[in-house]
């Protein structure tokens, strides 16, 4: 019988594809994207014959860091920062339109202190409409800072 040697696999780290830092915000993100997109795409620079690779090295790692969810996940293992929350108790946010919650679009104050669990802060929000206050909880990536 042989021997079987097992490759490890070394993934690079999508903060560096991209060329930014783990504390890189996501227009920072989306930014670098697009500017390495613009740069390495494999019609720009048909005669480069890495390019196809390098372009779906930087796709891979913007579909990672794009997504808070994935992020969270991809940085959790490594280590990276740690984690604060975005909004304190008395903030004022707004309920993305992305959010599954009736509320979306509106904008709210965060009642209590963030409840944090392994992969990202709750909020309470107080959200006033027609002069009652209903109060719901939302994950981090549902809240956005208003546009005053």
């Amino acid at each position: 019988m042989g021997l079987i040697v097992c490759e490890e696999r070394t993934e690079r780290d999508y903060y560096e594809v991209l060329g930014i830092g783990p504390d890189a915000s996501a227009e920072e993100i989306r930014r670098a994207y697009h500017m390495l997109a613009f740069q390495c795409h494999p019609d720009k620079n048909q005669k480069i014959e890495e390019a196809n690779k390098k372009m779906q090295e930087i796709n891979e790692a913007y579909a990672i860091l794009s997504d808070p969810i994935k992020r969270r996940e991809y940085d959790l293992p490594r280590g990276y920062g740690v984690r604060v929350p975005k909004f304190k108790k008395g903030s004022k946010v707004k309920i993305s339109a992305n959010s599954p919650s009736p509320h979306r679009g509106q904008t709210g104050v965060v009642d209590k202190e963030p409840v944090k669990d392994a992969f990202r802060f709750w909020y309470t929000v107080g959200i006033e409409s027609k002069g009652l206050t209903t109060v719901g909880r939302f994950a981090e990536e549902e809240l956005e800072k208003p546009c005053d």
